[in-house]
């Protein structure tokens, strides 16, 4: 018999997390072959919360669901124990008010001890996704608190800018979003991130020939795609959640597959110095998978205007490092 993948879940009572696990039991991500045994971690006042999705998970009688272990933030290396992926959904949510600052702050000391916990308690073949923003800091800071898991094993989220900048570009040019290719998110997942549009294809043309509109390419294309979470939140009053859920699941994909060739996807991994970003930044960039480990794809070239917004990207990632660097063990 298969031996069943172990799966952790952060946050796994919330919106996100609501929208993941059933898409993580039904077998849709490893194969109906494939068992998993999801753990489902939540902070304490919402354990009862988390009874109600364990009920619901046993009522699917999914065939590729072996178990589900629960355990709250409070033991974190219980919710963690042997598990190959831990996706790291939860973290404190950005309140009215707040500085981006204060949030990193807050989010901080959590990012800590699940960096700790994970070291000790994880599979010795664990690979991390953080999504709960800001999540390229609270992947560094987690990254910097667990020496014994290798640096290519750490993921932050930006597959879903990736996708949303898909969504986008095939929208304007009229085509299905099948037919867009190369689509890079550069930088923080954050208002500076940088989708690169001019690096992309659509139906293996460069996008601004379909697109014969620079200015809205460089304008109103690249606000939306980096500031479409806000959009959301105005919209339905709460933020993106089965999008979320979906790019986990795409990105989960793309870190445990080899990579098409001439294709290539988004996360913020750590930098090897690649395209001038600072060795050890959690920063996204192109990257193809063995199905094992990640690459840099190497040699797409920048004009003015898009090394700019790299830059802008870039540097706010290293004073993001900065307020956190007495958490950098």
């Amino acid at each position: 018999m298969t031996s069943p993948v172990r799966i952790a879940v952060t946050g796994a009572a919330g919106q996100i997390g609501y929208s993941l696990v059933f898409r993580l039991a039904s077998g849709e991500v490893f194969g109906p072959d494939q068992p998993v045994i999801l753990h489902l971690v939540e902070i304490p006042p919402v354990m009862s919360a988390l009874d109600g999705v364990q009920m619901e998970l046993e009522d699917c009688a999914f065939p590729t669901l072996a178990g589900v272990v629960k355990a709250d933030s409070d033991h974190l290396e219980d919710g963690f124990a042997d598990c190959s992926y831990v996706l790291c959904v939860g973290s404190v949510p950005r309140k009215k008010g707040m500085e981006r600052g204060d949030l990193i702050r807050i989010n901080g000391p959590i990012f800590t001890s699940t960096g700790q916990a994970i070291s000790r308690a994880a599979a010795k073949d664990v690979r991390v996704i953080v999504i709960g923003n800001p999540c390229n800091t609270n992947c560094l800071i987690a990254m910097n608190n667990a020496p014994d898991v290798p640096a290519d094993r750490w993921y932050a989220m930006t597959m879903l800018d990736q996708n949303r900048a898909v969504s986008q570009l095939a929208q304007k040019s009229g085509r299905p979003v099948s037919a867009v290719s190369g689509m890079t998110i550069w930088g923080n997942h954050s208002a500076t991130q940088y989708p690169d549009f001019y690096n992309t294809t659509i139906d293996g043309r460069p996008v601004p020939e379909v697109i014969d509109d620079e200015a809205w390419l460089q304008g109103d294309f690249i606000t939306t795609v980096q500031k479409r979470g806000a959009a959301v939140i105005e919209a339905r009053g709460a933020s993106s959640a089965a999008s979320a859920a979906n790019a986990i699941i795409d990105t989960i994909r793309a870190v445990s597959r080899p990579t098409e060739a001439g294709q290539r996807f988004s996360a913020a991994v750590c930098s090897d110095g690649s395209y001038g970003v600072d060795e050890g930044l959690i920063s996204s960039f192109p990257l193809t998978s063995d199905g094992t480990t990640w690459s840099i794809v190497q040699g797409l070239e920048h004009n003015a205007f898009a090394q700019a917004k790299i830059d802008a990207t870039v540097a706010e990632l290293r004073q993001e490092r900065d307020t956190v660097r007495d958490l950098l063990s």
